[in-house]
């Protein structure tokens, strides 16, 4: 289940909220959980026993974790073991068969593929246990000893899927004591639109694009169409993720929870350094948490900084692939930081604001081709599409097509992806009666509009589902 379907907008979504508020506040926790395990189970029903599973281990050495009794070497043990057991579970479902090509291809052997479904989500909530252990483990929060709290977290619907990763810290007290008045309630709602309409929308249409061009030959692309290509893989996976974010988001406010931002218009970056600040917050946020700072960060000197960001960088692009093509993403994107950390930064921030914008936008864009084709010669094929490599004229009129055809569709995701609501002037009305009517006409046109879209959709993917 999705949340942009009809399904979830029509019938899951009212009776869980109806449920959810007539159930009196001790069971809240109960139905959330429940209707968690709903919502995970009607796509693949088998996997919430490993859900379960690592529910309960984690939860047993969370409690271990706080015993009086238990010295500092049994607790890094405690840690070490839970650690252990969700990577090794992570591991076995998302990277098996992708080690077992390897080793094939290597050694000349024949060991068949195991070929089992990725558990949905896999990824992002074993990274909010190994958050709660290690919270539990610093003493930055107490171990919770109420077992359908813990699970009701792990399970969380709104962002089990595909996040915004949320550590336990950011919301331990509000899973204990948590109310919805009307204000937040109509904030998720409008949050819970924007999302929609950005996935429906935006991400959709600009989507069937990039898969119209990335199903070409890249031998026939013209310089221009493979540039317009993964300009157009750019919008959708921007506004495909965030828009899911914003609709986690904004169930969470419905519901009582607030999760924090994932995503803070990073297209409108000036340097790589600035973009991955903007861009998957809550992963990158987790990354910094778990893994740089515990390595030393940048306390240690230059070179153990650029090592420590190194191997951020390789963990970061293996998270979101079994393929190659996710590791070479992660350490071109890492190198190019180490770089801008050592000197390159000082450098952008003399250049003007125009220059430094280009710079981060052409490499964002070239680190989507590695992200986007997971073939290394069909990748090395549409980077010499892109530079005139192919022979082929620069444009030809299966470009200009596609490029008229598009060209509003262009123009509003360009729009779309400025913080223009930000501006003074809209600040400046956004208490007046005339701007609130407005906007809530606009909030009601917007999802119109979006139901319209799916009642005869038939492209409606999440691109980090698969993640």
């Amino acid at each position: 289940m999705v949340f942009s379907s009809l399904l979830f907008l029509f019938l899951y979504l009212p009776i869980l909220l109806f449920i959810y508020y007539v159930s009196p506040k001790r069971l809240k926790n109960v139905v959330l959980l429940v209707a968690s395990l709903v919502f995970y189970a009607w796509g693949e029903p088998v996997y919430i026993v490993l859900m379960i599973f690592a529910t309960i281990g984690d939860y047993v050495f969370g409690l271990l974790l706080s015993s009086p009794t238990y010295g500092a070497m049994k607790r890094k043990l405690i840690v070490v073991a839970s650690v252990t057991m969700n990577i090794s579970v992570l591991g076995f479902f998302k990277y098996a068969d992708f080690l077992i090509v390897n080793i094939n291809t290597a050694w000349g052997t024949s060991i068949p593929l195991l070929e089992l479904p990725l558990p949905i989500g896999i990824s992002f909530y074993t990274f909010q246990s190994i958050s709660y252990i290690m919270d539990v483990y610093r003493r930055d929060v107490e171990a919770q000893r109420n077992w359908i709290d813990f699970a009701a977290y792990i399970s969380l619907f709104p962002q089990l899927v595909a996040g915004p990763i949320v550590q336990y810290s950011t919301i331990a007290e509000q899973l204990r004591n948590r109310t919805v008045g009307h204000a937040m309630f109509a904030e998720g709602v409008r949050r819970f639109i924007i999302g929609l309409a950005k996935k429906v929308l935006l991400a959709n249409n600009i989507g069937i694009i990039w898969n119209q061009i990335s199903a070409q030959p890249v031998e026939s692309l013209s310089m221009l169409m493979a540039w317009l290509g993964i300009i157009a893989f750019a919008f959708q996976i921007y506004f495909d993720f965030s828009g899911y974010s914003d609709m986690a988001i904004g169930l969470g406010l419905m519901l009582g929870f607030r999760f924090n931002e994932n995503f803070n218009f990073p297209y409108i970056s000036r340097s790589i350094t600035e973009f991955w600040r903007r861009w998957h917050i809550s992963l990158g946020s987790w990354f910094r948490q778990y893994v740089y700072i515990p390595l030393g960060g940048n306390r240690q000197g230059r070179l153990k900084q650029l090592r420590n960001i190194a191997m951020v960088w390789v963990l970061t692009g293996t998270w979101h692939g079994a393929s190659w093509n996710f590791v070479i993403w992660g350490v071109y994107f890492g190198v190019i930081l180490m770089l801008e950390k050592w000197f390159m930064l000082r450098m952008l921030d003399r250049l003007p604001a125009w220059v430094s914008h280009g710079y981060a936008i052409l490499f964002i864009l070239l680190g989507w081709v590695i992200f986007a084709v997971e073939s290394m010669p069909q990748m090395a094929g549409y980077f010499r599409a892109m530079f005139g490599g192919n022979s082929m004229p620069a444009w030809n009129e299966q470009f200009l097509y596609v490029l008229y055809t598009n060209g509003i569709l262009l123009l509003i995701l360009i729009l779309a992806s400025m913080p223009l609501s930000k501006s003074r002037l809209i600040a400046s009305h956004s208490r007046s009666l005339v701007f609130q009517s407005v906007s809530f006409i606009w909030h009601i046109i917007l999802l119109l509009v979006s139901i319209a879209y799916l009642v005869d959709a038939s492209f409606n993917p999440f691109l980090y589902f698969r993640f």
